[in-house]
């Protein structure tokens, strides 16, 4: 059996709840919660507001620590790794925020924006090496080169998010974790930025972690899709298996809140 790129086992994550005045109170955000994500697949995890889901990318982008259980990348545990060593390793996964406009730093030329990771690599290129690595990055998401040379406020949402995204490709990572990457967007730029994902899966291998609230954006973007609920992974398995022929009560209510945005997943798919 091949070994997954992501292996998420037994996650935890409880946070202390303080109030003026009152007792303490814990708060479970993710629960138990395993998942494997295979090298070059897209794996979903969809699931309302508030239900652990980008708790869990926080925790697999080692932005948070759990209570318990682990998150090996690549067969190292992540957790495990010293800071030297676990800073060493984000070369390796790179994430894409949900908002276009406040993850960008407006003060700065979009190639200093892409250009950003490279501080994570032991050989960056510097110079013209660094602007031609800048360039292809743009170009692979479908901007030009001279946007580099441009700053966020001159571009659409839409565009912003590319940018965002050849940001988080300008290492080369193994993995790629999307947190409501699409969920600012309009519905027909969230279209182009589906595809845009799906072009770079086949085009390079990509591995991806999407989170969203719309079970209608899975809809043939992933490979596999968990639906999570208060903290747990309900349900999981390939993406048709799941959407088609669901097993859970609450992976049918999710289809049925969302009937529209199926066709925005056939669409992507269908190019």
């Amino acid at each position: 059996m091949t070994t997954p790129l992501l292996a998420i086992e037994r996650l935890t994550r409880d946070y202390t709840l303080r109030g003026a005045g009152s007792t303490p109170r814990s708060l479970r955000a993710v629960d138990d919660v395993s998942l494997d994500v295979a090298a070059g697949s897209i794996v979903a995890v969809v699931g309302e507001s508030g239900c652990g889901k980008s708790t869990l990318a926080r925790i697999v982008m080692a932005l948070d620590r759990p209570t318990g259980g682990t998150v090996r990348l690549g067969g190292d545990d992540l957790f495990a790794l010293s800071p030297k060593a676990l800073a060493r390793k984000r070369r390796d996964f790179q994430m894409v925020f949900q908002d276009p406009y406040g993850s960008l730093n407006p003060r700065h030329s979009v190639g200093r924006i892409v250009a950003e990771p490279l501080h994570l690599l032991d050989d960056a290129p510097r110079g013209r090496d660094r602007q031609a690595l800048v360039a292809r990055a743009l170009e692979d998401v479908g901007l030009p080169a001279r946007a580099a040379e441009r700053y966020p406020h001159e571009f659409s949402g839409g565009q912003r998010q590319r940018i965002a995204i050849a940001r988080a490709l300008i290492t080369n990572p193994k993995l790629v974790v999307a947190d409501e990457a699409v969920s600012a967007l309009d519905l027909s730029i969230q279209a182009q930025i589906l595809r845009l994902i799906l072009s770079l899966r086949d085009r390079h291998g990509l591995t991806v972690l999407f989170i969203t609230h719309n079970i209608g954006v899975v809809d043939e973007i992933a490979d596999r899709v968990g639906v999570m609920r208060a903290g747990r992974l309900v349900e999981t398995g390939p993406v048709r298996e799941v959407l088609d022929h669901p097993r859970e009560e609450y992976t049918r209510t999710l289809l049925a809140a969302e009937p529209t945005l199926a066709v925005l997943g056939r669409r992507a798919r269908r190019g």
